[in-house]
């Protein structure tokens, strides 16, 4: 399949009312409103093509945006175009849920989202905290440095509240992902997240509204569901 194929057969997917919920979520034109889960027959004709990636990636079109991710190879890119990747993601569904899980999925992950994190930039580092949450919730706790994501739970403590809104919502998800995942700091996440306390998000709009991590961490731990959770797959 070439970029022109794949494109005719997402449009032939799209839906209204979900290119509606896209958009009301920040997408914007091109799109087509498709099913994420109706992508995987397309997946099956062009498997892992990184070229055809770049390709739809550049379209600019949502759909095709985020099936790029799905057929990515995480490892032919380099930081250079996970960069490019993220001057082009304009929202958080392609920070978050496209750039920030294919990057999850390479050998230089936390390097690329460190220097995300510290970045400055609300989709960046977002997509930095985002990248973690993916790395911790599928990885073998070992192949992380305990004092490292320590470091990162006292970050979050002393500014999230001042963070960008976006990046709110990930180290929110951070401490969340740490506690259920990560064992070697799951007291640690909870105390951190008691800390923490609520965070508002949506100021700007005419109701705002609270996440709590520590309210989420004890939904589960409630529920007596087993600690240190681990994905098989991220990408779908």
């Amino acid at each position: 399949m070439n970029a022109e194929t794949v494109m005719q057969e997402l449009e032939a997917l799209g839906k209204e009312r979900l290119k509606k919920m896209y958009m009301t979520n920040g997408a914007h034109e091109p799109l087509f409103g498709v099913a994420t889960g109706e992508m995987k027959p397309i997946f099956r004709k062009t498997k892992i093509n990184q070229a055809l990636a770049d390709e739809l990636y550049a379209t600019g079109n949502y759909d095709a945006m985020y099936f790029a991710g799905i057929i990515a190879d995480p490892n032919a890119m380099t930081e250079a175009d996970y960069d490019r990747w993220m001057d082009a993601a304009y929202f958080y569904m392609l920070s978050d849920f496209v750039v920030a899980v294919t990057l999850s999925e390479a050998d230089i992950a936390q390097e690329v989202a460190d220097k995300w994190m510290a970045s400055g930039e609300e989709l960046r580092m977002s997509a930095g905290w985002s990248c973690y949450c993916w790395l911790l919730g599928n990885r073998p706790d070992h192949e992380f440095d305990a004092d490292k994501i320590a470091g990162m739970l006292e970050l979050v403590k002393h500014t999230i509240h001042e963070a960008p809104e976006r990046a709110q919502y990930s180290m929110n998800n951070f401490l969340y992902t740490v506690a259920i995942s990560y064992l070697p700091l799951h007291e640690k996440a909870i105390e951190t997240a008691q800390a923490v306390g609520p965070v508002e998000v949506d100021k700007t709009k005419k109701k705002s509204k609270h996440i709590h991590a520590y309210a989420n961490i004890q939904k589960v731990m409630d529920k007596g569901q087993k600690i240190g959770f681990k994905r098989k797959h991220v990408r779908c």
